[in-house]
């Protein structure tokens, strides 16, 4: 870590992510987080490179990722890089579930906007099933 390296308060964290700090220290307590320096005083002072791992952990979120394989994930990049092909699995595994459900809101989107346009011109095919 360099003398000039910026860092961050917690409540810098949670203001620039939007991750409360409870869920910041619950990320740290289950092992989400890697090691977050602390002050002399022993406050949290997290780095840049902490702030980039929240905002991919916030994209494996966003994913639908659940929080172990998420911490699993964490702790194979702690491992070192003989895990590099299980991280790219267990990637590769979220990518597909990720497309899966694209695909299933496409086709529920297609739904949506089949009866917006059938409401928008005044039709109402379908009466009998009130949809």
């Amino acid at each position: 870590m360099s003398l000039t390296e910026t860092r961050y308060t917690i409540s810098e964290v949670e203001a620039r992510t939007g991750l409360t700090q409870h869920t910041l220290r619950w990320y740290e307590r289950i092992g989400l987080m890697p090691h977050v320096d602390r002050s002399h005083s022993g406050q949290r002072r997290f780095s840049d490179k902490d702030l980039h791992w929240l905002a991919f952990v916030g994209k494996l979120r966003a994913t639908g990722m659940s929080v172990a394989d998420m911490v699993r994930y964490a702790e194979l990049v702690r491992e070192g890089e003989h895990t590099v092909d299980q991280r790219r699995e267990l990637l590769e595994q979220t990518r597909r579930e990720v497309r899966a459900r694209m695909t299933e809101l496409s086709d529920a989107l297609a739904v949506l906007d089949f009866k917006i346009d059938m409401y928008a011109k005044g039709t109402t095919a379908g009466k009998a099933t009130r949809t």
